[in-house]
């Protein structure tokens, strides 16, 4: 968790993303990541030099066997505001409208549940637990679905609501993070969801993961290459050493600490 915390706090700083003040969510729907950022970003606010209150929010699909429990109870542990807002989103997509391709309305329904959650919390960001590889996988999901260079941005202003997306964990590699949840043992709540690995977004976390055997630092390349473009939002403040990929989160480093991101050779 300190090496998950360390690239945490260099990538809010990177990227300017907690202000003296703020009032944060974070999004914990009961995964790996949600979790771990949850808890890392519980760590930092005993330290951080800029105050900030955090508070979890959950939004209940409606799946009867998805138990929160142990997920309030490492919120009472870490001293977070636990908020578990109740839904009907599985029912309604799954049995009343019997929904073929789910994710896209699945999102804006969570979405709107936490949003609403925030404004009666008088709460003003949310922090997701997007990691670096979903940057690459999104990436690459824009290339080849959309035909543009795009990608989620690391701090994003939603205007209509007021509300701020923050990313923390995006310095960090999938691995490094299923390591942390483990070695941590995290009160990881198994998702239901009849499309869970069967998306646009699996068959392209495939597809990299097997390019990456043949180029291994296909990820670090394209990252990079986002903050080098920049894409729109992607240039951090300064340029630091490069994040962890996946395989570099299961043990080698092969990034020096530089002034500025160097192009992979």
């Amino acid at each position: 968790m300190e090496a998950i915390l360390s690239r945490l706090r260099r990538c809010v700083e990177d990227y300017e993303m907690i202000q003296a003040g703020d009032r944060i969510a974070v999004g914990v729907s009961g995964g790996k990541d949600s979790l771990t950022l949850l808890c890392a970003l519980a760590k930092l606010r005993r330290f951080y030099p800029l105050p900030f209150e955090l508070h979890a929010i959950t939004v209940h699909p409606g799946a009867p066997e998805m138990d929160f429990a142990p997920v309030a109870q490492l919120c009472r542990e870490l001293e977070v505001p636990y908020h578990l807002v109740q839904t009907e989103i599985f029912p309604i997509l799954f049995e009343a409208r019997q929904e073929k391709n789910p994710c896209s309305l699945c999102a804006k329904m969570r979405r709107g549940a936490i949003h609403n959650a925030m404004g009666e919390l008088g709460l003003n960001k949310i922090a997701l637990g997007h990691h670096f590889d979903d940057a690459v996988e999104t990436f690459f999901l824009s290339l080849f679905y959309e035909g543009r260079l795009s990608c989620f941005q690391p701090v994003t202003d939603l205007d209509r609501t007021g509300i701020i997306q923050i990313r923390p964990l995006l310095y960090c590699g999938e691995g490094m993070i299923r390591n942390a949840a483990r070695r941590n043992a995290l009160p990881i709540v198994h998702n239901p969801c009849p499309a869970d690995g069967s998306t646009r977004r699996q068959e392209v976390k495939e597809l990299v993961a097997q390019l990456s055997k043949t180029y291994p630092r296909l990820k670090d390349a394209v990252f990079g290459g986002m903050q080098r473009l920049p894409l729109p939002a992607w240039a951090p403040r300064t340029h630091r050493r490069r994040p962890l990929s996946e395989e570099e989160g299961k043990g080698s480093r092969t990034g020096k600490e530089t002034s500025k991101t160097e192009p992979p050779s």
